[in-house]
This record gives structure tokens, C-alpha cells and sequence, in this order.
């Protein structure tokens, strides 16, 4: 226990202390975006992943460490190295793939409504393809376990169709799902604390090590960039955060084999994924902001998003519809240890 709270405050200490460089960097090379709910639309340093990856990669590497020279591999004390080092490769790739969007590569301008000049990254049919090199550690490992309980059926052996099938599809979807539900400041890293920390509590007590110590380390990593992406953000989340958030979860659900503590605490996500099909994909969660400040539904009274069930509900500010969908997540967070 002493080196898995040594390892979380490793993770939070390196994000805490490299965010501002990063930031620094960030906006050296112009890898910004507009913050679209401020007025006067202003450009802010975009790429979060690359602080919150890094602290939860020294906070794994941590770990391990503690595990192999000081309880010298011990019956007990050692998580399977094979299956973080697995996870710390998908983290990396994610990464890379969220970060090369976030660089906007093609280096493409879009003009919005408001006459603000955007820069835009890979076409939204390709993110999909593009994070599912993210799978491959995990697929060759065959990380998890193949039978799985599913809902109204039971458990249900997928074999050899678990590593080829299930896994990158699942890592696939949640990628590219938490991508879905963001643009405010505070609520891509808000949420992204709150389930990382409910799935590695849950998984700690089931006593499955490695994903306790991704998901719980993630959860520091967030926490201490939550320090300067809360509203006004001094760093934006960027794909290379959102990717990474998703492959996160994928990765701790797979390596701790709870898929149904993982869909239920993601459910919001998958609610998120339903009202936007309703749009064919095209609806944003960006709202108007309005002279006194608060947002101004897009899309009336039609809801195309969570965002849109708060705007409506009054003359809400971008800090309380973020405020709101942290509380929604805390009670889905909170679901798996009373009905699990």
C-alpha cells in the first residue's frame, strides 16, 4: 500500500511541476486553440496529454521499481511487469496520435460563425483508425480474461476472439467515446479524476494490482492538471488528453477484468455516444455565450448532448455546466460499490 500512494504522489508531482513548461512549450510552437466559451475567444496552449501522460508514466515505472529491487519479487508484492509495461506502451501511443492531432498537421483553417480563424486536425472519420495502434501491446499480450459476464445472458467464453475482437474494439469505442464530451474548461480532467479514481478504488479491493496502480496514478496525474485547466483554463485538454483518458479506462478495465464496472461508470459517456447519434454525429457540445456571460443553448430546446440539458435549465455560466456534469459523474462513479 506504502508504494502505491509513494507511486500517486510521484504521478501528481510530475504533473504538477510540468504542466506549466508544457505550457511554455506549447505555446512557443503555437499548438493552441480557442477557448470558444470565453468572450473575446481567446487562444490557449492545447495538449494536455503530454503532462498527464508523463506523470502517470513515472508513477507506473515507480511502482515497478518498488516491486522489483525492494521486495525483490516477493510471492505477493509484484505486479506482472508484462502487463504495465503493455499499458504504459498504449499510453504512449494514444499520446502520439492525440498530440500529432492537436498539431494540427495539415495545418487546415476553418472560419467560425464568430469570424474566428481555427486550426483543425485528421477528418473525424479517421481518429478511430488512428488510435487503434493503441490496442496492439495489449492484443499481443492477451491482456484480461476471456470470459465475460455480460448482462441478461451470463458469462460467455469469446476465446482466441477476446484478444482479436473485443480488445480493439473496445479500445477503439472508448478512445474515441470520452472524445465526444468536452470543450469546457475543468470537464474533460474533472470527469476524468472522478472515474479513474472510482474504477482503481474498486479494482484495488478486488485486489487486481496493475489496473489499480494505472488507474489510480491517472487519477493523481488529472487531479494536478486540473490545477491549471480549471476555468479560466491555462491549458486546454487537446485530443492527446481525451484519447488518452479513453485508452486509460479501456486499458484498467481490460487488465482488471470489470467490464461491467466499467460500463456502468462510463455510462454517461454512452448516454453522451446515444444523443449524439441522434444528430448523425454532427451536433456540437459547444454552447453560445451570451453577453452577461452564460451560455446560450445551440440548438434550442432539442438536446443533442449533456451540455445541452444544463444550458436549457437556465442562464448557466461554463464553470456550473461543468460543475453540473462532475456531479452526474460522481453518482455513476459511485454506482459499482452498491450494486456490484
Amino acid at each position: 500500500m506504502g508504494a502505491l500512494l509513494a507511486a500517486v504522489l510521484v504521478s501528481f508531482l510530475t504533473t504538477f511541476f510540468l504542466t506549466p513548461k508544457v505550457i511554455e512549450f506549447l505555446r512557443g510552437i503555437r499548438v493552441v486553440a480557442v477557448d470558444l466559451h470565453k468572450r473575446g475567444k481567446p487562444l490557449v496552449p492545447a495538449s494536455g496529454g503530454l503532462c498527464v501522460s508523463s506523470g502517470v508514466l513515472l508513477g507506473i515505472f515507480f511502482y515497478t521499481a518498488v516491486q522489483t529491487f525492494l521486495f525483490n519479487h516477493t510471492a505477493g508484492s509484484l505486479v506482472n511487469p508484462v502487463h504495465l509495461l503493455a499499458a504504459t506502451s498504449s499510453i504512449l501511443i494514444v499520446t502520439l496520435t492525440g498530440f500529432l492531432d492537436d498539431l494540427n498537421v495539415k495545418a487546415r483553417m476553418v472560419r467560425t460563425k464568430d469570424g474566428v480563424n481555427v486550426k483543425v486536425g485528421f477528418p473525424q472519420w479517421i481518429k478511430p483508425i488512428l488510435t487503434l495502434p493503441g490496442a496492439i501491446p495489449l492484443i499481443v499480450i492477451k491482456a484480461g480474461v476471456t470470459r465475460m459476464d455480460l448482462p441478461f445472458i451470463g458469462v460467455v467464453d469469446f476465446g482466441p476472439l477476446y484478444p482479436l475482437l473485443i480488445i480493439p474494439v473496445g479500445f477503439i469505442g472508448a478512445s474515441n467515446m470520452v472524445n465526444m464530451l468536452g470543450g469546457f474548461n475543468g470537464l474533460e480532467a474533472g470527469m476524468g479524476v472522478i472515474y479513474t479514481l472510482s474504477l482503481g478504488l474498486y479494482i484495488w479491493i478486488a485486489g487486481e494490482r496493475e489496473a489499480a496502480v494505472l488507474l489510480l496514478t491517472a487519477s493523481a496525474a488529472l487531479l494536478a492538471f486540473l490545477r491549471y485547466n480549471w476555468c479560466p483554463a491555462k491549458i486546454l485538454a487537446g485530443d492527446s488528453l481525451t484519447y488518452l483518458l479513453g485508452s486509460l479506462v479501456a486499458t484498467g478495465v481490460i487488465l482488471g477484468n470489470m467490464e461491467r464496472a466499467g460500463l456502468i461508470v462510463m455510462a454517461p459517456f454512452i448516454v453522451e455516444f446515444f444523443l449524439k447519434a441522434r444528430s448523425r454525429f454532427k451536433a456540437s457540445c459547444i454552447g453560445r455565450v451570451r453577453e452577461d456571460g452564460s451560455l446560450e443553448p445551440p440548438y434550442g430546446r432539442k438536446i443533442y448532448s449533456w451540455t445541452h440539458i444544463f444550458m436549457n435549465l437556465g442562464r448557466l455560466r461554463e464553470v456550473e455546466v461543468t460543475i453540473g456534469l462532475l456531479a452526474v459523474q460522481v453518482i455513476f462513479a459511485l454506482l459499482p460499490f452498491f450494486i456490484l
